[in-house]
């Protein structure tokens, strides 16, 4: 894989093709989840290692998989890596398990993992898919994060709310005081839906802006 190609993936991943800005994918966890920081990242690293340990096993087993039937065993493959990703959250992160609760084993029909192992670990090396998946998943990061970080800030002025269960005895950050009376809308899915428009709207705006700010193509004679 040369260094170009590399870049474009992660270009794609993490911008271009981002799963929940521009491809709208995944809005399932994306709304129900992200009603803080933690929830959202914990549960963007677990679909991380889903994507990028499927598209290394699907890409390496994709000319052995008859067309006709490719879907139902991508499908068997990625509930298989789901389900290990489950025990290990239910055994190490107990607490967390049970606020995340169904949205892990939900990864299995996740349209963000089938729609890239379909469109892009079924046709490319494995190691080209690996790193897909996990630039895609990357991509979904630092969204959930950013999104559930600013319903959490909005909504109940603190950040990293649930960090002990996840890292024990650390505790939140109060940033705004400890009066705030918070702000219901943004905790629940309506404002979901206005932060993650706002959040779409922004990255309209600074594609737009850099568009225009790069220089004109010169014709060719």
């Amino acid at each position: 894989m040369t260094l170009a190609e590399f870049r474009k993936i992660a270009v794609n991943g993490l911008w271009k093709q981002n799963t929940s800005l521009v491809q709208i994918l995944g809005l399932c966890p994306l709304l129900a989840v992200t009603t803080n920081l933690v929830n959202g990242a914990m549960l963007s690293l677990a679909t991380i290692l889903v994507m990028a340990l499927s598209g290394a096993v699907i890409s390496s087993l994709r000319n052995l998989i008859p067309h006709e039937i490719r879907i139902p065993v991508f499908i068997l493959i990625v509930a298989t890596l789901v389900t290990v990703i489950d025990l290990l959250f239910n055994a190490n992160l107990h607490q967390l398990y049970l606020v995340l609760g169904i949205f892990i084993p939900l990864i299995t029909t996740n349209c963000i993992v089938l729609a890239r192992v379909e469109a892009y670990a079924n046709k490319n090396p494995p190691l080209q898919s690996t790193f897909d998946g996990i630039f895609m998943g990357v991509g979904m990061l630092w969204t959930l994060s950013l999104l559930g970080g600013l319903r959490e800030l909005i909504g109940q002025g603190t950040l990293l709310s649930g960090i002990d269960m996840v890292i024990p005895g650390l505790e939140a950050i109060q940033v705004f005081p400890a009066n705030y009376p918070g702000f219901l809308l943004a905790l629940l899915p309506p404002g979901a839906f206005i932060v993650l428009g706002c959040l779409v709207a922004w990255k309209n705006w600074a594609e737009a802006r850099a568009s225009a700010r790069r220089p004109p193509r010169k014709k060719a004679p």
